[in-house]
């Protein structure tokens, strides 16, 4: 508990700092037509809240349903967590999260913090987009490197040196992120089980970390903008993105095998997050613009925070450590499917993102 606490406001804060940095200073030389209400003919608030209220439903449905598909996986022996098909559907999933940060999250950055709505110096004179992403991702590397650590520590784990044969690497139960061949470091534990365990709490507790932050920003995003035809493009997008990102985090909760009440408290919060977001966005339509400087330098910086992290995540948490895992190590056949798996996530969300 006390790590995840300590993840939680360390990343909080990382982006809070940021935003409270910059933001201000550029509200107040922005071109007036940025602040001006938009003459997109779509845009009608009347017939926008109708969908907005079918978007929380539709997306709280999609979101319960992929978060806690895998939590009662061990009771359809096709999708048992130790069988092909599940290793398969979180190859896909984590596809899916690859995907949405490259192809949706990462774009969206760089549009925002490039918009002709902000000042040319600094925001067209510098990448804050890649900065910011590359911080996070680093950021999120420390995190991950030291709640292991912490873990390890609670749980009499000691860190030594990585034998350079492979007999000594079967001796020795290693914690790795994925690819462990002879060099390195291992992590002798008392019991081997328990040093994956706490691998997978880790993954599990930043990965929701990473996915939260995401979900708020775009479901603010929808439910602050009045325009019916983005909208409907959205739901569809959302609910696919939703459902299979999901599939993905709860992949990562069943393997951590927290206590019942905990599983079901975190697949609430990934449930609820992007509702609460629309909820959010409702309620600030009417001072909230898309194009308006602040608007535009918070969600783009967060944005691009999300994104390293998430790509960070999905890369090195989640395809790398199955990819260099025993299982898909020992299985050409898996591995190959497993990388389309991957690469038809991947496909999915970039094809949506010509929708969203």
């Amino acid at each position: 508990m006390a790590a995840s606490t300590t993840t939680l406001m360390k990343l909080f804060f990382f982006a809070l700092i940021l935003v409270s940095f910059i933001v201000s200073p550029a509200t107040s030389t922005a071109p007036e037509e940025c602040e001006a209400e938009s003459t997109n003919p779509c845009v009608n608030k009347a017939k926008a809240l109708p969908l907005k209220i079918i978007s929380i439903v539709a997306i709280l449905l999609t979101s319960m349903i992929g978060v806690s598909a895998p939590l009662f996986s061990r009771y359809v022996p096709i999708l048992h967590p130790d069988g092909n098909i599940f290793t398969i559907v979180k190859a896909f999933a984590s596809g899916i999260i690859l995907g949405t940060s490259f192809m949706h999250v990462l774009p969206d950055s760089f549009e925002m913090l490039s918009s002709e709505c902000l000042e040319d110096d600094p925001w067209h004179k510098f990448p804050f987009t890649g900065f910011v992403a590359m911080l996070s991702g680093l950021v999120t590397l420390a995190i991950d490197s030291m709640a292991t650590s912490f873990y390890s520590s609670k749980n009499g784990s000691e860190i030594v040196p990585a034998a350079s044969n492979g007999d000594q690497e079967r001796a020795n139960p290693m914690i790795t992120h994925g690819h462990s061949h002879g060099h390195g470091v291992t992590l002798n534990t008392k019991d081997d089980g328990s040093s994956h365990l706490l691998r997978y709490r880790v993954i599990a507790m930043v990965l929701e970390l990473g996915i939260i932050v995401h979900s708020v920003v775009i479901g603010l995003s929808l439910g602050a903008t009045n325009d019916t035809c983005t909208i409907k493009g959205l739901i569809a997008a959302l609910c696919f993105h939703q459902m299979f990102e999901g599939m993905g985090l709860g992949g990562c909760i069943l393997q951590a095998e927290y206590t019942t009440v905990k599983k079901f408290m975190m697949a609430f919060f990934f449930a609820v997050t992007t509702p609460f977001g629309i909820v959010l966005g409702i309620a600030l339509s009417s001072i909230y613009r898309d194009n308006s400087p602040t608007a535009l330098i918070t969600v783009g910086l967060l944005n691009a925070c999300s994104a390293g992290l998430l790509i960070y995540m999905a890369l090195v948490d989640l395809l790398a450590a199955e990819f260099m895992g025993p299982k898909l190590q020992g299985n050409i056949k898996l591995q190959i499917k497993c990388f389309f798996a991957a690469l038809l996530g991947c496909g999915g969300m970039s094809i949506l993102a010509k929708w969203a």
